[in-house]
């Protein structure tokens, strides 16, 4: 039998997963919650947890999305005395996004496990440098569970038309408020909260549009390109963010590709593989560049990225990638034999 113990959280990546899994037959050991304040969100946790040991049997399954902010290490633990495997989904690294972990220290947290699912093959890369033991299994990308269905066109914008959605705060984003002067032949279009209008005057190239959900935006945008950059820098990704886009799998690409649009993100970053592998999208040195590389790119070129992001896009909706991952570490066990 197979359990995971539901997250219950507003973060899309980690409620599409459970969603996914439950369509899987996995079984909820997670019980249901009557309040939502911190006391009844612990208590919900730590039953979720004690039913590790009530419910499992020997070569039973349990799946967990990680970080689980208790009783990980717990969990693993209490499976394996009964018996059962554990496979694991990692979401953030807190060597990376906390920095409150070292390399070693979260690797000995990972290494209970039986089956890691991680983002690409540079976090693969990372762990295994530190000592991981566990299986180890490159997912490519995240899922977007969404019921929009993305607008269809046949042709480009003239000119260029690129998308970005999210934080938009100087404290993080500042990139966005250095990026006029470098905008020529195309135009962007922001969505999100936090826009700082005081350092917009003068701007012909970038326009705010407010904040926009996510089922809407999907159902709604019309443009060439979503836009994947993070930090202060035109030159690069800079910052804890940007050196995050290193390693890890921003669910902002997902996001794109899920709403058909082809993207355009930073040359360094993990996710470069992917969008060259899979032709959705453009991989630049820097924002000064794309003026240059919209330039140059043909129709025919395009519509290639386009048709593929449309057909990337289906698969996210359909929970393809995660699912993947999963039946690939259970069939991992059989063939172990263990």
């Amino acid at each position: 039998m197979n359990y995971f113990i539901e997250i219950r959280t507003v973060n899309k990546a980690k409620s599409d997963i459970d969603e996914i899994v439950k369509g899987m037959g996995f079984r909820n050991l997670t019980p249901m919650r009557k309040k939502n304040n911190m006391f009844s969100r612990f208590v919900t946790k730590i039953c979720g947890v004690l039913r590790i040991l009530t419910r499992l049997k020997q070569g039973d399954i349990l799946f967990l999305q990680y970080p689980m902010k208790k009783f990980y290490s717990m969990a693993c633990y209490f499976a394996h005395l009964k018996g059962a495997r554990v496979i694991t989904v990692i979401h953030d690294l807190g060597t990376f996004r906390r920095h409150k972990l070292t390399p070693e220290q979260e690797n000995r947290r990972l290494s209970r496990t039986d089956f890691i699912i991680v983002h690409n093959e540079k976090m693969k890369e990372h762990l295994l440098c530190y000592g991981c033991h566990s299986q180890l299994y490159n997912l490519g990308i995240f899922d977007y569970l969404s019921h929009a269905v993305p607008r269809q066109y046949s042709t480009s914008h003239q000119p260029w038309s690129v998308v970005y959605a999210g934080g938009l705060g100087k404290w993080r984003n500042e990139f966005l408020y250095k990026l006029e002067p470098y905008i020529h032949n195309w135009r962007l279009d922001i969505y999100g909260k936090g826009f700082e209008k005081n350092y917009a005057d003068g701007w012909k190239h970038i326009v705010y549009h407010g904040f926009l959900a996510s089922e809407e935006f999907v159902d709604q945008i019309e443009a060439d390109f979503g836009l994947v950059w993070d930090g202060h820098s035109i030159q690069e990704c800079s910052g804890d963010w940007g050196e995050y886009l290193k390693i890890n799998n921003p669910h902002k690409t997902s996001f794109y590709l899920r709403s058909g649009l082809p993207v355009i993100v930073w040359s360094q970053a993990a996710m470069a593989s992917f969008v060259h592998e899979h032709e959705v999208g453009i991989c630049v040195d820097s924002l000064a560049d794309v003026d240059n590389v919209l330039a140059g790119l043909t129709g025919e070129q395009y519509q290639i990225m386009k048709e593929n992001a449309i057909k990337i896009g289906r698969l996210l909706g359909e929970g393809y990638f995660i699912k993947q991952a999963l039946n690939e570490a259970i069939n991992s066990f059989v063939t172990d034999g263990k």
